[in-house]
């Protein structure tokens, strides 16, 4: 008999053992095999049979000829043979009277029971133990088919029982590297700091107010919003409602309320500036004028030129909120105020909210961790980098026809291959297939795709055939809980923003905006697990397979080393002139707020390490 089968419930298991060892007494005692762990299934608890003893008692009887045991059908030894191998044998002999002999049979019996229901617990996918939540929340005593627990304790890892005289343990080879794919990265010396200092509450009234109208898609509205949240504290600015972009790629039209918390909005920052929903009525006779300031500008150019300008006509229209504000040499207090206003202030509205955390219930339910792809192989973005890999002729020249309609795009004759070589096209998804495979994630790992509609038409399958678990908010909703979503590609994206950040493991193919605002997000929340690909060197990986020049083991091999510190562990962030780089080619505030919001307990920088190492590499 054994537990594994999934037919079998646990009654039936329970019965068959209690009269395997309690029925009636026989002639004969019973024989107990504690057999070597060698599965991770139930099957692996105990091997039992009762023994049918010839008239003397204490002696053993092998089996009848041409009829094996039921232990040599597990191990394939046969204790009479072979009784040079110890098997723990726990054997009763002699004649006792029949009330203890009873007695002991009955504890004989519920000593068995107890571990069989231990290794059933341990050994069955989603068996869940009393107060985790249905809805998928905290997930703390889930077990998964493979034996790694989910939980608060780290020394739940590899979990073992042990009752009384029957060692129970889950030995599964790859758990070890499993559970090391879901670790997160050891940053305990590092917490949040972004409280407001006592000599910068607001006091008194603005010079004027700000219009800011907010460009580009979602996240870039997000980070230029909180930007504008710092210009107007820089500018001793009132901060009228920000309007968002209309004119994108999307065409959404939703408006800030749609999106965000406006009330929630207001509250965080009311001790920082003034935000208002209309210009007040005194301020309406003045003239608006037209400004786009400077990008990357520091605090001196709106503490000086644009505060002048404000005081001048009272009412600036911000065209451009994109990009303003430098990435460092901002005053550790406006860096603090920009990161309450993201991190904070900028929450999504409840209908968001309550969808997202319906998905990530969904897919949670089963008590699994789960990936977040940030799949980025969408038809703007191929069309503005000029990557065609994998596509139909067809399908490269419907992207090279956008790219010469879009006005806005400087390039438009790009070089395909070049710009893929040089690590600049997000991946395909049958390079991130390749990837996570490299990377060690089982093939049903469930995966959340953020993203819009993937590009071309068999693009997906490469992926969907290694893994098969792949999940969107399509998928995962209703028609009828998406029906006030779905016509608003914004409110959608802001959805999976928030099913991206609370992802076990977030892994994005190209470093987008939304790439980096849920990336420095996750660092913001204790440096959730956040792979960011090494696209120059895994490109090239992937061409020498494609070539034969690298075998599968090799490959994967590879991939696995060159990505050992690119999990999303604390690096600070390093200006761009110690690198010798423009503003726009430095690593982005939002991708990284160390730091500025983020400090250590003690010890000293690593930024200094990290700038000699940096101008080292680029200097081969």
């Amino acid at each position: 008999m054994t537990l594994s089968d999934p037919e079998r419930s646990f009654p039936s298991v329970f019965s068959h053992v209690f009269h395997l060892f309690v029925g009636e007494n026989r002639r004969g005692g019973m024989s107990l095999t504690v057999l070597p762990a060698a599965s991770p299934t139930a099957a692996n608890c105990v091997t039992a049979r009762r023994r049918i003893a010839e008239p003397s008692p204490d002696v053993e009887r092998p089996s009848s000829a041409g009829r094996p045991p039921e232990e040599d059908e597990d191990s394939g030894l046969d204790s009479h043979h072979h009784h040079h191998h110890h098997h723990h044998r726990l054997k009763i002999v002699g004649k006792r009277p029949w009330w203890r002999r009873r007695i002991f049979q009955f504890l004989i019996a519920a000593l068995v029971s107890a571990a069989c229901l231990a290794t059933v617990f341990v050994a069955t996918p989603g068996f869940k133990s009393p107060g985790v939540d249905d809805d998928g929340g905290r997930r703390d005593g889930w077990f998964n088919g493979n034996g790694v627990v989910h939980g608060i304790s780290a020394d739940q890892n590899n979990a073992v029982e042990e009752v009384n005289v029957v060692l129970l343990r889950t030995e599964v080879s790859a758990a070890p590297s499993l559970s090391e794919l879901w670790r997160k990265p050891d940053a305990e010396v590092y917490s949040q700091c972004i409280k407001r200092p006592r000599d910068r509450y607001r006091t008194g009234s603005p010079d004027g107010y700000i219009f800011v109208h907010a460009n580009g898609g979602l996240n870039q509205m997000r980070m230029g919003i909180s930007d504008m949240v710092a210009v107007a504290k820089m500018m001793n600015a009132g901060l009228v409602l920000p309007s968002l972009d209309h004119t994108s790629f999307w065409s959404d039209p939703s408006g800030f309320k749609d999106i965000f918390d406006w009330d929630h909005f207001v509250r965080t920052l009311d001790d920082d500036i003034e935000i208002v929903e209309s210009l007040p009525p005194e301020y309406e006779r003045f003239r608006t004028i037209a400004k786009a300031p400077i990008s990357w500008s520091k605090s001196g150019y709106y503490k000086q030129e644009m505060r002048k300008l404000l005081k001048k006509y009272k009412v600036i229209n911000i065209t451009h909120a994109d990009s303003r504000l430098a990435n460092n040499g901002i005053p550790p207090s406006l860096q603090r105020l920009r990161c309450r206003a993201n991190y904070r202030a900028l929450r999504y509205t409840p209908q968001i909210e309550d969808m997202a955390q319906s998905l990530i219930s969904r897919l949670r339910r089963h008590g699994q961790p789960y990936v977040a792809l940030h799949l980025r192989y969408e038809k703007d973005m191929l069309s503005f980098t000029g990557c065609n890999h994998s596509l139909s002729s067809e399908e490269s020249a419907e992207l090279e026809d956008m790219r010469f309609r879009t006005a806005h795009w400087k390039d438009k004759v790009i070089n395909s291959t070049d710009v893929r070589q040089r690590g600049g096209c997000p991946m395909t998804p049958r390079e991130a297939a390749l990837f996570l495979k490299a990377l060690g994630f089982p093939s049903e790992t469930p995966i959340y795709i953020v993203a819009g509609e993937i590009y071309g038409g068999a693009s997906m399958d490469p992926l969907a055939r290694e893994y098969p678990n792949l999940y969107t908010h399509s998928s995962l909703a209703t028609a009828d809980e998406l029906r006030p979503l779905a016509p608003f590609q914004n409110r959608l994206a802001a959805v999976d923003y928030l099913v991206a950040l609370e992802s076990d493991v977030f892994v994005y193919t190209y470093d987008g905006n939304m790439a980096k605002a849920v990336q420095g997000h996750r660092k913001f929340e204790g440096f959730r697990v956040t792979i960011n690909p090494d696209r120059l060197a895994f490109v090239d990986l992937v061409d020498r397979l494609d070539g034969g020049d690298l075998t599968w083991e090799r490959f994967a091999e590879e991939v696995k080393r060159r990505h050992e510190d690119r999990r999303g562990g604390p690096t600070e962030r390093v200006p761009g002139e110690d690198l010798k780089l423009e503003p726009k080619h430095e690593e982005s505030f939002y991708a990284n707020p160390l730091p500025g919001c983020l400090c250590r307990a003690h010890g000293r920088s690593d930024s200094i390490d990290s700038v000699a190492k940096m101008r080292k590499s680029r200097s081969r």
